[in-house]
């Protein structure tokens, strides 16, 4: 008997990691235009806004009247996309809580992961944040609440205070942790490659969310689906790689006119940079791949449909192996990060059609996690 699989569609809402990018082509276009695809095929999805940008542009817009437009224009696409039954959660890159706005660009001065930050500050984020999305959904459904919570670049872990922080919020489950990911880049310094769960819904220690608690806990962990392409697709990715870097050198300026950003900038941010050596790099970037397969966020904004499909039957072999009847797997998104639709489309389009799964919101997802109706880890007792 095949187990139903509880998928939620989930979307980062939210400029460039350095502010850069123009919102209308990075957000407001590509929402409407995902929205659309749902839609279109009788599914709700779900959408991180990344709210301490809005919190940013609010703040200088009395000196900035283009941010007024732009902040407002975002309030609207939020309660269009809530209007139409699609469901908004938590986000936040906290690096916008030191910014700087001249010549109509940002200069984002904060930390990028808000682990760095005291509880108090982590505090002041949160609570703001959240107020703002309440403020402005619960005019339209008195019910709503943040009941679930992604931490920009992922950092949620370890930390000696952040899960809690989040559960004094109402927050029912967290959803920043993706099994196998490592990053040492300028900005950013975690290591998730060794989790203690990966897959299923779990109950962390509360100091460090790579770990499976032996006991309940007042939040919920649900990571992010990852997995593992096979070797063509590996190559196949590798080749589309080598071309599209070749075509941002032949007409870099084209891409940044439209977006407001250019695709080397935005790399730059997450350049990897470990002391290996080059020899090493290269094993690991070119050969590992191909041996065990190439690691994999499902991130739809960064698969083709070959690719969402071998996603897809992993998570099905995954959940079979599991030997439970219902399980819940959250995919993940960049409208930012979006050039082609028609992969998405194709995607949706099979996943609507299938008669075991059932695509839920995570508004839903939190309802469905406190009702029992997944079995949620936890470790056996020391």
């Amino acid at each position: 008997m095949k187990p139903t699989i509880y998928l939620a569609f989930v979307d980062d809402w939210e400029l460039s990691g350095d502010g850069s990018g123009e919102p209308y082509e990075l957000q407001f276009r590509p929402m409407r235009e995902l929205v659309r695809i749902y839609n279109a095929h009788g599914i709700r999805g779900s959408f991180n806004a990344e709210v301490m940008q809005q919190l940013t542009f609010r703040k200088f817009q009395s000196e900035h009247h283009e941010l007024k437009a732009l902040a407002d224009e975002w309030d609207a696409a939020v309660q269009e996309t809530f209007r139409q039954g699609h469901d908004v959660q938590l986000h936040i890159h906290p690096q916008w809580s030191d910014a700087e706005y001249k010549n109509g660009a940002w200069n984002l001065r904060g930390d990028w992961s808000i682990l760095n930050y005291s509880p108090d500050q982590a505090h002041q984020m949160i609570n703001s944040c959240q107020r703002y999305l309440e403020d402005l959904l619960q005019p339209l459904d008195p019910d709503y609440a943040c009941v679930s919570f992604r931490s920009g670049s992922w950092c949620i872990a370890p930390s000696p205070y952040i899960l809690n922080l989040l559960a004094d919020f109402g927050i029912v489950f967290d959803m920043s942790i993706v099994g196998g990911v490592r990053y040492e880049t300028r900005r950013i310094d975690l290591d998730y490659t060794n989790c203690e769960e990966d897959f299923l819904p779990f109950y962390p220690v509360m100091t460090d969310a790579r770990r499976v608690s032996n006991k309940v806990e007042p939040i919920i962990c649900v990571p992010t689906n990852h997995f593992y392409g096979s070797r063509r697709q590996t190559f196949q990715h590798h080749a589309r790689k080598v071309v599209g870097k070749v075509k941002s050198r032949i007409a870099p300026q084209s891409a940044k006119e439209r977006t407001g950003r250019t695709v080397e900038s935005y790399g730059h941010e997450w350049a990897q940079s470990s002391h290996a050596s080059t020899l090493t790099r290269v094993y690991e970037k070119g050969v590992v791949p191909y041996l065990k397969g190439k690691h994999l966020i499902s991130d739809l904004a960064q698969l083709d449909y070959a690719l969402m499909r071998e996603m897809l039957l992993s998570i099905r072999r995954r959940a079979r192996a599991t030997k439970l009847t219902e399980i819940p797997i959250i995919l993940e998104n960049h409208t930012k990060d979006i050039r082609n639709f028609s992969d998405i489309e194709c995607f949706v389009a099979e996943v609507s059609k299938a008669p075991d799964i059932k695509c839920v919101t995570l508004s839903r997802l939190a309802r469905d996690l406190q009702s029992g109706r997944f079995q949620i880890k936890t470790a056996a007792p020391q």
